[in-house]
Order: C-alpha cells, then sequence, then structure tokens
C-alpha cells in the first residue's frame, strides 16, 4: 500500500525550493547577464545577445591583464591539488601505524581550519617578510652575499602564495583520508603479504585501487578550494595577483557585463573539475564492481 504524503512534505518541501532558488538565484541571473548584447547593461532586461563580453573579458580591462590572472589561478590550482594529493594520501598512510607526536601533529596541521582566514595570510605574508629583512640586510653577515645579490622577495604565486592556499586544502584532504583508512580492510594487505608482495607492491596494486575514487575527490577539494580563494591569497600571493584576487578588484570599477562573463568562466572551470572529477569516481568505482564480480565468478 501506498503512504500518501501529508501537507507538511509539501510545505517543507517547497521552502527547501525557495531556499535553492534564493541562493543560485543570483547565479544564474550572471550566467544569463554576461551573454547581454553590444550595448546591454548590468541589468535586466537584455539588450540583445552575444558573446562579446566573453572576448572582452582576455583582452584585459585598463592595467588588469585578466588572460594571465586565468592562467596563474589554473596552475596554481593544479600544484595545490597534487601536492594535497600526495601529502594527504601519505599522511594517511603514516597515521595508521601510529608514532609518537601523532596526535600533536595531527591538531597542528587542522588547526588552520578553526583560523579566520585572513590571519593566516598576514602571518606568512610577515615570515616572508622576515626572511626579506634577513636576506637584504644580513646576507653577508650568514655568509650568503652572494645569494642575496640583488634580492627582492621570496613572496610569489609558487612560495608564500602556494603555502597559503595548502594551509586551506591539506586539512580536508587529511580529514578524508582518515575517515576512508578507518574504514579500510587490514585484511586485504595481510593477504597480499602473505602471497609475497612486498610494502610498495601492496599499496600498487591492494590499497591505491580501493582508495583511487577518494584520492580523486581529494584532488577536486584541493583545485576547487584553490581556485575560489581569496581571504588566503590577499596577503601572501606576491607581486602578482590570482583570478578572485582580480574579480575583487574589478567589483569595484566594472561598469559593464564583462563582469558577468568572467564570473560565468570561472564558474564553468569549477562545474567541469567537478563534472569530471565525478565521472573518473564513477568509473573507478564501476571498474571495481566489475573486477570484484570477474574474481567471484573465478571462485565459483
Amino acid at each position: 500500500m501506498e503512504t500518501r504524503r501529508g501537507k507538511s512534505f509539501y510545505i517543507l518541501a517547497a521552502v527547501f525550493i525557495a531556499y535553492v532558488l534564493f541562493l543560485s538565484g543570483p547565479m544564474f541571473a550572471i550566467f544569463v547577464l554576461s551573454f547581454q548584447g553590444p550595448e546591454g547593461g548590468l541589468t535586466f532586461p537584455m539588450n540583445g545577445v552575444s558573446l562579446q563580453w566573453f572576448y572582452k573579458v582576455f583582452e584585459g580591462n585598463g592595467v588588469v591583464n585578466i588572460g594571465a590572472a586565468f592562467k596563474r589561478s589554473l596552475a596554481l590550482g593544479a600544484v595545490v591539488m597534487l601536492i594535497t594529493v600526495v601529502l594527504s594520501v601519505a599522511a594517511g598512510m603514516a597515521f595508521r601505524k601510529g608514532f609518537k607526536g601523532a596526535a600533536v601533529l595531527f591538531y597542528t596541521a587542522i588547526a588552520s581550519l578553526i583560523m579566520p582566514s585572513i590571519i593566516t595570510s598576514l602571518g606568512i605574508a610577515l615570515e616572508f617578510r622576515l626572511f626579506d629583512d634577513v636576506m637584504i640586510n644580513h646576507a653577508n653577515e650568514l655568509g650568503l652575499g652572494w645569494f642575496a645579490e640583488g634580492w627582492t622577495t621570496a613572496m610569489g604565486l609558487f612560495t608564500s602564495g602556494l603555502g597559503a592556499h595548502l594551509t586551506w586544502t591539506l586539512p580536508f584532504g587529511l580529514l578524508i583520508m582518515f575517515a576512508i583508512f578507518n574504514r579500510f580492510d587490514g585484511r586485504l594487505e595481510e593477504a597480499a603479504r602473505d602471497l609475497g608482495a612486498t610494502p610498495w607492491q601492496t599499496f600498487r596494486y591492494v590499497v591505491l585501487p580501493i582508495i583511487l575514487p577518494s584520492v580523486v575527490g581529494i584532488g577536486l577539494f584541493g583545485f576547487t578550494l584553490s581556485w575560489d580563494e581569496l581571504a588566503r591569497s590577499s596577503q601572501a600571493i606576491g607581486s602578482v595577483n590570482t583570478l578572485p584576487l582580480e574579480l575583487q578588484g574589478l567589483t569595484t570599477t566594472v561598469t559593464k557585463p564583462d563582469i558577468y562573463a568572467l564570473g560565468t568562466l570561472t564558474s564553468a572551470v569549477s562545474f567541469l573539475v567537478i563534472f569530471l572529477a565525478l565521472f573518473i569516481i564513477q568509473f573507478l568505482q564501476a571498474r571495481q564492481r566489475r573486477h570484484g564480480s570477474d574474481a567471484g565468478k573465478g571462485l565459483v
């Protein structure tokens, strides 16, 4: 017998739909307005339809080079993703065995999650400024005069900027790996070792294929968190800007729909990475089920 839904279900469903529309409505409005015609403005109604504002984005806006900022954010996001995946998997494997000081190291690693992002950015910037001061004023005393000749700053996209982004992405990667290994069946590794597999072979052929969908998820987290990060980049990025910083600067000066076109492009990259990651995860899970089914048939 079918159970009829009460009025409360429809009321709650309507509230949920209204909430989703409230959150996503502005985003969809920006997507639509980015296709304004050449004479269009920042508000409805639309004045024609064109792709002009997407071309304008990469032509630059004054002294702002959006194309270069776009490429910088892509490159930084890719490096952050790779480092986050490697360190998270390595840490997850290490913490399974337990070691002296593991608890202190764990809480230190995730402490940045509870610290205000702007404070983290300022702290990293201060560290690098202190290092710059040592190199500029005391390099000769330390016997590093040859190295510090012409020194300006160590701050940059892949130094202080990379460190700032990793303080945001690594804790998420660690927590995901801990959750995965907490329910990992260690008997599979024991069976591999009983069959003569080395530690590397056990990891390569047993552990990694099982955790690979989660590793892809960590990579997704690493890229998207870095791609959209603003506060942690604001003080620590150095002399160049990432795309979110350029976008923040443009919001105070742009009076044409090219700012909406930029928002549409950045969102498209995020959605592309998300869907690609989901596709890879589904593919890996399907392959695992297929291999498991084949192994079961072989035992019959």
